[in-house]
């Protein structure tokens, strides 16, 4: 009896902390008994034609789970986050093109707020100090709206004043010289209305921009890892904000699954996005592979091989997919844009960070140089 309760106890404990690794905020898509099949999709389709990824970069929660609450000074955050401006192989090359600072409450960011963690809206420790730390080394920077706890945030935000925080969040864009990414994980009745008219009201300010040339016109936001969660905003994000003849969006980020998956799941889940799914009512569209990344764990309790192992690791395993998966219905170009990794430093209390003597030179920043990531981030495919 005792060994049995130790058992469900792991498997609780195991549970909780894929689903809670932030404290506070969490990159969480499917629940686990909803997570996409783990076996091999028998309809994926790549070329011979292999396309590099642009898009190579991690989530970064800070020091606090996400809450960003303090500012940092430059020396302290580099003896923590050193690897990601240097794989570490001698080469000075970043370990990545992208940093996502998560997260922003946007409640707190349409109202202005002021408190303990938060000025003027924008958390203490998202600093011109920092997002230059990256940027002096040609990695772009983003600011990522949302996660999972700030779900009814963005509800209360969006029927407030929809337009208003699409104005407000573009004018800190421009002022930090970052993209924004909408992280609106609201898989029950989405305000899609006003997300429409957060989008229309930001694009007013930033008009989309094909070069990338200006940073705080990248407007991205995150889907589930495959269609099955998140269905109504990926719906109208794939039929109407992520065309390649229309474009309003830069792209997607199909999140992390629930738990670490096997190289078959990732790319049965990331298909899922290529195919749409047409048995739905109303359907999904098809998604342009040059219009997504996918995403995978970087820790675990411990360090994993997507952090110290490239070799072992499931962004080498699933790499030909990603870079040659054939479109199904839209885009004309193979591959995905790349990859995203949740999360740098340190994202929960049950957590390994990514800090020495665990940084992660080993995974991605060799993942990098295996996959001649481009530094800085170029131009991305449109179609």
């Amino acid at each position: 009896m005792k060994a049995g309760k130790t058992i469900l106890s792991v498997i609780i404990l195991t549970t909780l902390f894929f689903i809670q690794s932030c404290q506070k905020e969490t990159k969480k898509t499917e629940p686990i008994n909803e997570e996409i099949a783990t076996a091999p999709n028998i309809n994926a389709a790549v070329g011979a034609a292999m396309t590099s990824p642009q898009v190579y970069g991690v989530w970064h929660a800070g020091n606090d789970y996400c809450i960003w609450g303090t500012a940092r000074t430059e020396s302290e955050f580099d003896s923590k986050n050193h690897w990601l401006i240097d794989r570490g192989d001698g080469s000075g090359k970043p370990s990545v093109n992208i940093v996502i600072l998560s997260f922003v409450h946007p409640l707190k960011l349409l109202n202005g707020t002021n408190d303990a963690t938060t000025v003027n809206g924008v958390p203490k420790g998202m600093t011109p100090t920092i997002i230059n730390y990256f940027k002096n080394h040609g990695v772009r920077v983003m600011l990522s709206i949302g996660g999972i706890t700030y779900t009814d945030a963005w509800d209360q935000a969006l029927s407030t004043n929809a337009t208003q925080l699409g104005l407000r969040v573009a004018a800190v864009a421009q002022q930090l010289g970052v993209g924004i990414e909408i992280d609106y994980e609201q898989n029950r009745s989405p305000n899609l209305t006003g997300l429409q008219q957060f989008i229309t009201a930001y694009r007013s300010q930033l008009p989309y921009d094909a070069t990338g040339n200006n940073h705080a016109a990248r407007l991205t936001i995150d889907l589930a890892a495959g269609d099955r969660w998140l269905i109504d905003i990926c719906r109208k994000a794939t039929a109407d904000w992520l065309t390649t003849t229309n474009p309003v969006l830069d792209y997607a980020n199909a999140m992390v699954a629930a738990r670490q998956p096997s190289a078959s799941g990732a790319i049965a889940s990331w298909q899922e996005h290529v195919d749409g799914k047409p048995q739905y009512g109303p359907p999904i569209p098809p998604l342009a592979p040059a219009k997504f990344t996918g995403s995978l764990w970087l820790v675990g309790s411990k360090p994993i091989a997507e952090c110290t192992n490239y070799n072992n690791s499931l962004q080498k395993s699933t790499s030909s997919f990603v870079q040659s998966v054939l479109p199904n219905g839209a885009g004309t170009t193979p591959g995905m844009l790349g990859y995203m990794f949740w999360a740098a430093e340190c994202q929960g209390t049950r957590a390994a960070c990514t800090t020495p003597p665990n940084s992660c030179e080993g995974g991605i920043g060799a993942g990098a140089t295996a996959l001649s990531i481009p530094i800085p981030m170029p131009a991305l495919r449109q179609q």
